[in-house]
Parts: structure tokens; C-alpha cells; sequence
């Protein structure tokens, strides 16, 4: 069956209900979000006169919820834009839509009996063969599809998205017992290709598989801290990155999904399940009376932390279990966390904590993560058919770098489990076996696949096609040659990549010497150059250490040439005779975007944030980033029309003078950073590299050539002082330093085209030379390397 959702329909508006909806939105699927009618006027709307008969009270709580979607942060949508797409009813009045809609996603509370009403109305009024889903967090699907009809039950499943849904990658989809299989597989389809999902089927048991070991997870942390009398901030030290989870660790994590939620979703098992698990499900009681206190977390403005102004400014107190009273924050600092903190990447890390035997710290990540691990082994099969998709759900959902079978691994199988029976554990038999058989890891990678333990033996790990990992692909496939800075690679179908991987992909010499080096070789023996890598961030821009060090010894003429190079470097880009598509993601900043501009197209990941940033750090871009933004914008106007020089011009200034970074790839396209007619976005950024690939082989088969040079016309003399009159009024006001303005000035020279009247055409390299001319005489500035220096030390800009 060709199926295809061209509309949907939310059912339910609130924190869930609307985020959904965005991010239908933020991917183009049209979408109506309804709730209940309100039994009340507001104030505002009684002194307006309005009836509860009125539209706009009918719609409140659909359209005020979509009201709120513009102030949350994070934004749970792309641009502004995406909301066009949302439009607001109720259930009173609104649910025929739903034949006009191809996926219903009920996100009503979390009360079976409600649901199951819902349901009524919406059998009532869906067309036959459309999509129901729930994204209930623990309510069985089975029990929801009773009484409804075959061809509801056959089109009925869960949909579980994670908070927020924009940014969370983890999608469970939950099958019921009748669940057409056709209709299953075009969901988790969708989910990957459209919805940008990391999917992974669910049983349909309490909690599904996330919440399930990540509620018990947190609750082993707690009962921990109580019997060895740790504080919340020493467990929140070493439960976070140090063992490869997310920097809110234990107690900020729940301070942010909030303890009633919280108390819910651990009820929720605790009423479902027997025996020993059933306790581990019981919440302590000091969490219950902050629960009736109303100590929520984030949303009531105190919880486990509680942040404090005083004459100092503020500070973050932590709550003490046993008092209930709020105190200095703790940290725990032992050998083995000193350790941990000097080796490289999560495995190592846990490894060295975990093994710490007798350390107070090591002893409790070991007491937490033994039943953790016991207990996800225990759950294989009921949960989820494999240890796959248990370790998946964990680093999608909770945003753990190692699900519990790759920590396992990491600190090493055979001796943690003669560990863990020494201390009386039991662990679930096939763990044993699979040891007996000389198994020692629940994964292996070989040619570049991987493999994990599954009922005796090892199966390959199936991965959706567009799904390119760059360390395994190098693993089976070698590399065609690399220095320090970056590597050029053959991603087959005669197309190569080029990867960057200095530290934060910075770019120095190497990279610069490696992008000139990768461009020969593909004029020679390839179709193009995907410009691409799977780092934290695409890149954060040039090395600024590397010429923060060149600028306070005096070495202008070594910064002159490496400047020139980044240059050349650019211009070899924007006129290589074959296509050089980018593939950034994260931050691109400075260096980054500098990077993307002279690209033949760019296939942005849709959590993409662009931006010239270098004002800063006291400097303008040096990369050619002023001159191609400004072509970018002239090539954007329509041709044969008459348009304001000076305005583009202005504009380009403001948001390079602003430093203005797009939050998204939508917002980078708006602010004329990327090209609606050369450029897209990748919604699953896991297929960034594979569309990029696809973006240069269809360039190549339509007879790609090279951009012509051409001249470029500019403002001038003219132009340069309307732009400084508008910098001066911002230093004037307070807004800008006087190092701001001596910034804004040269950037308004570059922009200008020096003392030129005004329409003159220049070529590229006379703009280059304005542009190196500026950027050294900056970085030559004591004010500049202060802001440069105060980067490098803080991570944040310093106003001087």
C-alpha cells in the first residue's frame, strides 16, 4: 500500500499535545490540534463581552496553548513559520475534521477511561484505513483498543515521543495485538525518515522500555544515596558526564521533567508489577512530602536544588533528604573521580569510576549501575525482543552516551559478574551462558558492521540504508589520506568526504592544507566532495588559540598567510570544477559557516546553528564569510528588478555586526544564510551524510559546472558612512563599546568596498584584500586578544 500522511490531527493541546503538533509543523505536515471547550470565562474574555457560545472561548485552550509555543525554551519550533501550520478547534465542534486527516495522535491525560471516550468520537468521524496513535508514556495499548472496531484496532498503536519532541531523539511505537504489521513497519518508516527519529519498537508492557529502566535507574540512585549517606549534589557530580550522562544527571533531571511526573510514571509500575520489583518502585519519603509540598523541580521554582540570590549574586542550594532544609551545594572528589576525569571518552571513564573498589565514589556508581545492568538483562524479551533496542531507547530517550549492555561492556562483562555474584547478586541466566560459551561482550564490530548477543549467538545490528557511520565505514574502508586536522574518505559511488577532527573542528593549517589537498583528488578520480563528519558540532570556527598565541608574539606575517590561505582555500571551494556539497549540524559557527557559504550546495541537518560570530571575540570574519554572505544576498534578489544596494548591504552589516546565529536550519534559510534554490534540510540527522551524498551524485548526472566569476557591486563611500551613522547611534544610546564601534567601522569598510562611489563593480579578490586588511588590523588590537583571550578561558564573550 502507497501510504503517505499528508495531514494530521493532535488530540490534546497541552506541554505534549502542542510539542507534537510543532514538531509536525517544523517537518510541513499540516496539523489540527484540538481540545476540550472551557466551562468558564476568563476575566479578559467577560470584559470583552464574549460568550462561552464564542469562537474564541470555545478555541482557548487549543489556541492559548499554541500561543505558548513562541516563548518556550528550548523552542519547540523551528521558525515562526511552522505554527501557519497548526490550526486550533476543539472536540465539540472540530472532530469531523478528522476525516480529512491521515494520523490521529491522541495526547489527552493519562487516564485510561478518558482515552477510551476519546476514542469513541474519534471512531466516530476518522475515515477508514487512517492511522490512531496514543502517545501515552505507560497506559496499555491492548486495554485502549478494547470494544473499538477491526479496522481501528488494525490502524491503532502507541507513538510514545519523549519531552521535548523536537530535540528528544527516542519514538517507541507500541504494537497492539492486532496492529496490521503493514501499518507498523510504515510507522517506524515514517518515523525515521520523516520525523527524524531514532524508532524503536516497544511491548506493550508497563512504561514501555525508556521510562521503565530509567525510572527504576533513578530510583536504585536515590535508595543508594540514602544508605550511604551521600548528599544530592555529590550524587549529581559523579552521575552525570563522568559516566556518560547528560549533564543534568539524577536530581537536575528530575528538578526538570518534575517530580509529579516523576511520581506518575514510577506509580504507574509500582501498580503494575510484583514482588521485589515492586518495591524498587516505591517512592522514599522524603520525595513524597516534597511532592505534597509542591516542590516540583523547574516548573514551581524549587525541588532537589533551589537557586538562592545573594549580596553575591546567585547561588544553587541543594535539599537535604533527612531535614528537608536547603544547603551549600556538594561535590564528590575522590582518586577515582580524578581519574575518571583524565581519560578520554565515556567507556574509559566508567570504566576507571567503576573499577574504583573501596573509593567512595567508585562504590556508588558500581552500587547503582549493578542493579541497573541485572535489571535491563532481566527485562530482555518482555520489554523489547533485544538488547539493541533497550540500548538504543536509553541513548535516545535519557541521553546516555552507553545504554546499560555498552556499559557492560566497558567495564568489562566476565569481571563485573564474578563481582557482582561474590556480593550475593543473581544474574539472570543468559548472561551466564553466553560467558560459558566464551562470549565476552554483548557487541563485536567487524568490516565496519555491528553485531550483538542475541539468543546464543551474535546477529548483525540492521541499519535503515541512509544511515552512514563514518567510524565504522573507516574501519572497513581505510581512509585516502589524512593529517591531524581532517581526512578525506571514499563514501563509495565514486564520491569522497571530507572530514574534519581536530579539536572541536577547529580549523588551523591542516584542515586548510587537507581541503586543497581533498579537491585535487576529486577533480581527478571522483564525481564530488561532501564536505561532512559525525564530531559533536560541524565546526566551531577558525583556531583561535593558534592565533591568539601568532597575534601576542607579533607574528603578523605568519596570521597574513594563514589568513590568505583560509581564503584561497574558500575561493577553491566556490570555483572547483567538481560539486563540493556541505553537510553541516550543530554549531557552525565563524569558520564553520565560512565553510558552508562557497559550497555548491549545502544539506543542512535540521538542528543546524549558523552564525558569523567572530565580532565576538573582537574580529570581523577573515575567510571570505563578509563577501559571501553579501554575494549570498544579492543572488538571492529578484532578477530584472530595481532593489535597494544600501539596504542589503545594511542588513548583511546588522547580522553579521549582531552576531546573529540561526536556532535552526528553517531560521538559516530566513536569514539568507542558506539558499532555497541550492540547499535543503536533513530532518534525521543521522542521514545528513547519505543525502549529502545523494545531493552530489545528482549535481554530477545533471552536468554540473563551476560558477562564473563575476563582478560585484557595492555602496562605497557613501554607503560605509549611512552604516557607520547606524553604529555610532547604538554607542551613543549604551548598546556598543567603543572597541564595538572600531569593529563595526571596519566591518562597514569591508562591506562598503572602501572609498568607491557608490555602484562601483569590484572583484572578489579586491574584497578578500579589504577583508584580511580589517581582520589583522583587529587582531593586532589589546582589546581583541583580551576578548579572544576570555573565550579561550571561559567559553563566553567578554563586553570590554
Amino acid at each position: 500500500m502507497n501510504r503517505k500522511i499528508k495531514r494530521a490531527a493532535v488530540l490534546g493541546s497541552g506541554v505534549m499535545g502542542s510539542g507534537i503538533a510543532a514538531h509536525l509543523a517544523n517537518v510541513g505536515i499540516p496539523t489540527i490540534m484540538l481540545d476540550i471547550v472551557p466551562r468558564e470565562l476568563t476575566e479578559a474574555e467577560k470584559k470583552k463581552g464574549l460568550t462561552l457560545e464564542d469562537a474564541a472561548v470555545r478555541n482557548r485552550i487549543a489556541a492559548s496553548n499554541k500561543e505558548k509555543l513562541k516563548k518556550q525554551k528550548p523552542s519547540p519550533i523551528t521558525s515562526k513559520k511552522s505554527l501557519d501550520l497548526i490550526q486550533v478547534g476543539n472536540f465539540d465542534d472540530h472532530m469531523e475534521q478528522l476525516k480529512d486527516v491521515d494520523w490521529i495522535i491522541e495526547v489527552v491525560v493519562e487516564n485510561l477511561d478518558i482515552k477510551k471516550k476519546v476514542y469513541e468520537q474519534v471512531e466516530a468521524n476518522r475515515k477508514e484505513g487512517s492511522i490512531v496513535s496514543s502517545n501515552t508514556s505507560g497506559i496499555s495499548i491492548n486495554a485502549m483498543a478494547e470494544g473499538r472496531s477491526e479496522d481501528f484496532k488494525n490502524h491503532f498503536l502507541g507513538t510514545h515521543f519523549f519531552n521535548p519532541p523536537r530535540y528528544l531523539k527516542l519514538l517507541e511505537v507500541i504494537p497492539n495485538k492486532d496492529t496490521d504489521p503493514e501499518v507498523l513497519d510504515f510507522m517506524k518508516g515514517f518515523g525515521e525518515d520523516v520525523l527524524g527519529k531514532g524508532v524503536v519498537e516497544a511491548k506493550d508492557t508497563p512504561n514501555f522500555i525508556a521510562n521503565r529502566i530509567g525510572t527504576y535507574g533513578l530510583l536504585i540512585t536515590v535508595k543508594e544515596m540514602l544508605k550511604g549517606g551521600y548528599t544530592i549534589g555529590e550524587v549529581d557530580s559523579v552521575t552525570g558526564p563522568m559516566i556518560g550522562r547528560p549533564k543534568s544527571a539524577t536530581f537536575r533531571t528530575l528538578d526538570v521533567v518534575g517530580l509529579d511526573t516523576f511520581v506518575h510514571v514510577a506509580k504507574n509500575v509500582y501498580d503494575n508489577v510484583e514482588g521485589e520489583e515492586k518495591e524498587a518502585f516505591v517512592i522514599p519519603e522524603f520525595m513524597q512530602q516534597m511532592n505534597e509540598k509542591g516542590w516540583l523541580g523547574a516548573k514551581s521554582g524549587q525541588g532537589f536544588f533551589l537557586k538562592k540570590k545573594g549580596k553575591d549574586g546567585s547561588q544553587i542550594l541543594e535539599l537535604n533528604p533527612e531535614t528537608l532544609e536547603y544547603e551549600e551545594r556538594k561535590k564528590l572528589k575522590t582518586q577515582a573521580t580524578e581519574m575518571a576525569k583524565q581519560e578520554k571518552g565515556s567507556k574509559r571513564k566508567v570504566r576507571a569510576i567503576v573499577n574504583a573498589k573501596g573509593d567512595r565514589a567508585g562504590d556508588l556508581v558500581w552500587s547503582i549501575s549493578k542493579p541497573t545492568l541485572i535489571y535491563s538483562a532481566e527485562l530482555v524479551g518482555e520489554i523489547a525482543d533485544d538488547i539493541n533496542a533497550i540500548d538504543e531507547a536509553m541513548k535516545w530517550g535519557f541521553g546516555w552516551e552507553l545504554g546499560p549492555f555498552e556499559m557492560w561492556d566497558a567495564i568489562g562483562v566476565q569481571q563485573s559478574v564474578e563481582r557482582m555474584k561474590e556480593e550475593g547478586a543473581t544474574v539472570p541466566a543468559w548472561v551466564e551462558e553466553m560467558l560459558e560459551k566464551g562470549i565476552e561482550t554483548f557487541y563485536k564490530t567487524e568490516n565496519g558492521k555491528v553485531y550483538f548477543y542475541h539468543n546464543g549467538e551474535y546477529v548483525e545490528k540492521e541499519v535503515n540504508p541512509k544511515e552512514i557511520n563514518l567510524k565504522l565505514h573507516k574501519q572497513a574502508n581505510g581512509v585516502i589520506k589524512k593529517n591531524a586536522g581532517a581526512s578525506l574518505i571514499d563514501l563509495g559511488n565514486d564520491v569522497a568526504l571530507l572530514e574534519f577532527h581536530s579539536q572541536s573542528n577547529a580549523i588551523g593549517l591542516d584542515t586548510i592544507q587537507m581541503i586543497n589537498q581533498s579537491l585535487e583528488e576529486v577533480n581527478k578520480n571522483y564525481k564530488g566532495l561532501v564536505i561532512g563528519n559525525q564530531g559533536k558540532n560541524f565546526c566551531v570556527g577558525a583556531n583561535l588559540g593558534m592565533m591568539l598565541m601568532e597575534a601576542q608574539d607579533f607574528n603578523f606575517p605568519e596570521l597574513d598567510m594563514v589568513v590568505r590561505q583560509f581564503q584561497q582555500a574558500m575561493m577553491n571551494i566556490k570555483y572547483n570544477e567538481k560539486p563540493v556539497v556541505a553537510a553541516p549540524f550543530g554549531m557552525t559557527l565563524g569558520g564553520g559557516t565560512e565553510v558552508c557559504l562557497p559550497a555548491h550546495s549545502v544539506q543542512a541537518s535540521q538542528e543546524t546553528y549558523m552564525g558569523l560570530v567572530e565580532v565576538g571575540v573582537g574580529l570581523i570574519p577573515g575567510g571570505g564569510g563578509n563577501k559571501e554572505y553579501y554575494i549570498q544576498q544579492l543572488k538571492g534578489l529578484p532578477e530584472g528588478v530595481d532593489f535597494d544596494l544600501q539596504k542589503v548591504t545594511n542588513d548583511v552589516f546588522e547580522k553579521i555586526a549582531m552576531a546573529k546565529v540561526s536556532t535552526s536550519a528553517a531560521e538559516a534559510f530566513e536569514s539568507g544564510l542558506l539558499d532555497e534554490r541550492t540547499d535543503s534540510i536533513s530532518v534525521n540527522g543521522d542521514h545528513l551524510i547519505h543525502d549529502a551524498k545523494q545531493k552530489v551524485i545528482s549535481l554530477h548526472d545533471a552536468g554540473f559546472t563551476p560558477p562564473k566569476r563575476e563582478k560585484v557591486p557595492v555602496v562605497g563611500e557613501a554607503g560605509y558612512a549611512t552604516m557607520l551613522l547606524g553604529a555610532k547611534g547604538l554607542a551613543n544610546s549604551g548598546y556598543a563599546s567603543e572597541h564595538d564601534l572600531k569593529i563595526a567601522e571596519k566591518l562597514a569598510f569591508v562591506l562598503a568596498g572602501g572609498r568607491l562611489k557608490y555602484g562601483t563593480l569590484v572583484d572578489e579578490d579586491y574584497l578578500l584584500d579589504l577583508e584580511r586588511e580589517a581582520f589583522l588590523s583587529l587582531i593586532g588590537e589589546a582589546k581583541t586578544q583580551q576578548r579572544m583571550q576570555h573565550m579561550l578561558l571561559k567559553g563566553k564573550p567578554l563586553r570590554n
